[in-house]
């Protein structure tokens, strides 16, 4: 009969859905193998869309780059239909037994159940069926936190609670503590050094999505400048080729010219793509950033949260951005424009017309110089 029984919760802990810790409803699978209510799950990533996020599995934070097709999980919406019918009532996610990653509750006798609160002065993780004990004892004060693995938060050589931050050693102390071995450090409350972390780690993600945008617009402008680059040269050998009359007397220099202006087309164009391509990554790595943090944001322990940011690389220096506004989107049409003065020139001054025509392919830039020792654009 007991298996019976434990075998049902079982199943009733199954038919959850994380999201709104009811049965499910039009239950949908995502590719991680979660199973949630189409309607939740659509509904926590149209927030994420908003907030232009990456798309992740609410449970196991598994992240995926295009937003997963949901259709719906017909066997379980057969069982869901079941559950309905026999009019079993499924408990909330909090009723569920602790699993090796939760936190268990301490007054649970035969198989411990999540616990919901944790009190660190009294050492005791309560789950949504004990928890009331706490509040029956009138000389009981104590605040409650969300569950925290509680030997994390003690300090295991004087056995009081740490809650004080010491910036010296970059770890969290216990009162004892900052009175003996860290008594000349520098340290402030836990709780205040988290709320002020919480609130540069706002800020951190504002400057990063500033960033992506910024660079993000920069490779379209690349993109374009590209795009650009072939047009005008495109256009200029095509000019040259018109000039039949001076192509038949100077058919080698014309030639000569075309190779230069398709070097100059790929070296510029290469430089662009290397560019646009180094932008892109850094881009990927900023997002990569930027969902850490978010996690981190998350983290409600305060001693998890410290412990994680001080460990947190440094960020990385940004790639000098090229400013496009400094000189005009000229490109190989001061070539042609050459050509067709060179066409109304007497034979015999046709070199030295053909020469400055070199010249200006020579001068085509898709990205202003840097100096290569800092790194700087230089304006023309």
């Amino acid at each position: 009969m007991s298996r019976k029984i434990a075998q049902h919760q079982y199943d009733r802990r199954h038919f959850c859905c994380s999201l709104c810790l009811n049965l499910l409803k039009d239950p949908v699978t995502i590719p991680c193998g979660h199973n949630y209510c189409m309607s939740c799950i659509k509904s926590h990533w149209d927030k994420r869309d908003q907030r232009k996020e990456i798309h992740s599995c609410p449970q196991c934070r598994q992240t995926f780059t295009l937003r997963p097709a949901l259709a719906e999980n017909t066997l379980f919406a057969d069982l869901m239909e079941g559950q309905r019918k026999t009019g079993h009532q499924v408990a909330p996610v909090y009723h569920c037994y602790a699993g090796p990653e939760d936190v268990g509750c301490d007054v649970c006798t035969v198989r411990k159940r999540k616990a919901l609160k944790s009190c660190l002065q009294c050492r005791v993780s309560y789950c949504e069926q004990h928890i009331q004990q706490h509040f029956e004892v009138p000389s009981k004060k104590h605040r409650l936190v969300e569950a925290a693995k509680l030997q994390e938060n003690i300090c295991t050589e004087h056995n009081e609670v740490k809650d004080i931050f010491c910036y010296t050693d970059k770890q969290c102390i216990c009162v004892d503590c900052s009175m003996n071995e860290h008594k000349s450090h520098n340290t402030v409350r836990a709780s205040i050094e988290m709320a002020k972390r919480q609130g540069e780690l706002g800020t951190s993600r504002q400057e990063i999505q500033q960033r992506i945008q910024s660079q993000k617009k920069v490779v379209k402008e690349l993109q374009q400048e590209v795009e650009a680059i072939k047009r005008s040269a495109d256009a200029a050998a095509e000019d040259i080729e018109k000039y039949t009359e001076l192509i038949n007397l100077i058919e080698k220099r014309s030639s000569d010219v075309k190779r230069k202006i398709r070097s100059k087309q790929e070296i510029e164009g290469s430089r662009a793509k290397e560019l646009q391509k180094k932008l892109q990554q850094e881009i990927a790595d900023l997002r990569r950033r930027d969902t850490e943090l978010e996690q981190l944001s998350h983290t409600k322990d305060q001693t998890q949260f410290l412990l994680k940011y001080a460990s947190l690389p440094c960020r990385p220096n940004s790639t000098a951005l090229p400013c496009f506004n400094t000189r005009p989107l000229q490109y190989f049409e001061d070539v042609a424009a050459s050509v067709s003065a060179a066409k109304e020139k007497l034979q015999d001054s046709y070199r030295k017309e053909w020469n400055k025509i070199s010249m200006t392919v020579r001068e085509v830039d898709v990205l202003p110089p840097q100096d290569p020792k800092t790194n700087i654009t230089v304006k023309k």
